[in-house]
Formats: C-alpha cells, structure tokens, sequence
C-alpha cells in the first residue's frame, strides 16, 4: 500500500471522526452552512460536515454573574457604591449567537448601566429598605431588554450598598434623633393622656359634693399616716357645714 492511499484513508477517518460531535444535555450547538444559519442542534450525537459546516456550541445553564461595584449617587445626592449579581440563561442559542456579538459581556454591561439608572432615582432610604422592589425593578427592565438575544434574566440581587465614613455617622446621628423625637412624643402623649384623666375626675367631684369630702379625708389619712410631724390643714367651710346642723329644717 502506497504512502498516498494511507494519508488518505487517515484523512478519511480523521473528517469522519471530526464529522461526529456529542452534546451534553444542557448544550446546544448552532450550525452554519457556508456561513449562512442552518438550525440548531442537540442534545446528544450530532453530525457536522467538514469544510461546509461550523458548530457553535452555546451553554443553556443558569449564569451568575457578578456586577462590579458602581458608582452611584441617589436622588437625593448621596454617593453610595452598589454591587449586585445577576442570574440568567440562555433560551434561544440562535438569537444569542446571531443578535450578539458576546452575550455575557452585553449583559454585564446592560446590567451595571440599568444598575446605576434605576437605582439613582431612588433616595438613599429606599435603597436600604426597599431592596426587593428595586430588584424586581431592575430584572424586569433587563429581561425586557435582553430578550432580543435570546436571554432570560431570572433573578435580580443587590449585594452591598457601601456608604464612606462621613454619611455612616451622619446616619448614626439621624437614627438617635429619630429614636428622641420618638421618646418625647411618647410622654407628650403620656402627659396628655393623663391631663384627661385628670380633667374627668375634676369633672365627677365638681358634681358630686360628697365625692369631694372623700377625697379629703383620704388625703387626710394618707398624710397622717405618712408625716409624723404636726400639719396644719386649712378645712373647708362646706366641709364643716356637714357636720351642723341646719337650723332651717325642724323636725
């Protein structure tokens, strides 16, 4: 057998072997015939002819990528650095290779832009306490967005909100301003609460004279239990009405 024939047959073998690719179950490979998109092929064995036909392969798995820290300054002009990371895949492999030149880098970019716009119409109170609205805000516009390349964007989640120095005490400060404001509304309305009471019980011994001379005595018993010195307490003249009898009424 000449030299030719073997070269041959190993070149033969070789395209054979090339022609034949597999697949795993979450891959898909996009397949261009002399340049022009064929279809989309996979899971498992498939067949690709050499010289005439080129594979893509494109992952369909869920990808987490991390959005670096932006620079953001809120609504009301606080400058904060937010990080978040993004969770997405790929539902179409043709629209993400033919759309796009790189979908990953394409969606890092659109991430950290939307990042920066969204949140930036928001105060900084917002972004501390309403994290959950603005990362359903934030995934929607980029599903929105991303779905011409065949991408899903499940999940949205902001990571850190950092704060320098300065605006952490300035917080601090607002937070115990907040919890006095608080503690002095809660006596004001104690105080109020028993300025009423007070005022009802003024306005039940105003009608009733004997509930008044209760009240007397009581006082009187309590300072006499109370004191051990001697007191001199002004008595009332009603008071002592009481106790005389009254000439007018005869028997």
């Amino acid at each position: 057998m000449s030299y030719f024939t073997i070269a041959f047959v190993v070149l033969v073998a070789s395209l054979i072997i090339y022609a034949f690719r597999v697949l795993r179950e979450y891959e898909r490979g996009v397949i261009f015939m002399l340049g022009r998109f064929y279809k989309v092929k996979g899971p498992g064995l498939i067949i690709v002819v050499p010289f005439i036909q080129q594979i893509v392969r494109v992952g369909l798995r869920t990808i987490v990528m991390d959005v670096p820290s932006q620079d953001v300054i809120s609504r009301d002009n606080v400058s904060v650095k937010v990080n978040a990371v993004v969770y997405f895949r790929v539902v179409d492999a043709e629209k993400a290779i033919i759309q796009v030149e790189d979908y990953l880098q394409a969606t890092s970019q659109l991430a950290q832009t939307t990042l920066r716009s969204v949140l930036g119409q928001h105060e900084l109170d917002e972004m501390l306490a309403k994290r959950d609205e603005l990362n359903a805000h934030i995934q929607g516009i980029l599903d929105q967005q991303t779905d011409v390349w065949g991408i899903k964007v499940s999940n949205v989640e902001i990571k850190h909100v950092d704060l320098n120095e300065s605006m952490v005490r300035a917080i601090a400060k607002q937070a115990e301003a907040e919890r006095e404001r608080r503690a002095k509304v809660i006596h004001a309305e104690g105080e109020h609460q028993a300025a009423q009471k007070l005022t009802d019980a003024a306005a039940i011994l105003a009608g009733e004279k004997q509930a008044i001379q209760l009240r007397y005595m009581q006082t009187l018993s309590q300072i006499a239990g109370e004191k051990n010195s001697t007191i001199v307490f002004p008595i009332p003249v009603d008071f002592l009405n009481q106790f005389v009898p009254d000439k007018n009424n005869k028997d």
